[in-house]
């Protein structure tokens, strides 16, 4: 392809593009991290109210812990342990997603 064929703003339009598709990257993964962030909030609060009204004690979550470690993408090192649900629930009790998250 000769460059003669080329338009004079193709440059600008291409970088525009790519920043365009990289912007809109970004907005994905906030909006899948935002959306996680939500679902382990809840879990959270929820073994704490389970514990606190069903008194859910150590055995309860190591039972739990091990069927939630099969779920797709929890799977080995990266399970996360139902402690770590229970201390997000407990510093931010009132989810808050944004500049003054907690």
């Amino acid at each position: 392809m000769s460059d003669q064929l080329i338009p004079a703003d193709y440059a600008s339009w291409l970088a525009d593009l790519k920043s365009r598709i990289q912007r809109s990257r970004t907005q994905a993964a906030l909006a899948v991290n935002q959306e996680l962030m939500r679902l382990y909030h809840h879990i959270g609060s929820e073994i704490l109210a389970r514990q606190s009204r069903q008194g859910w004690g150590a055995k309860v979550m190591t039972a739990w812990r091990r069927p939630a470690c099969g779920l797709p993408g929890h799977e080995g090192p990266v399970c996360l342990q139902p402690q770590v649900y229970e201390y997000f629930a407990e510093l931010c009790p009132s989810l808050q997603i944004g500049p003054a998250t907690c």
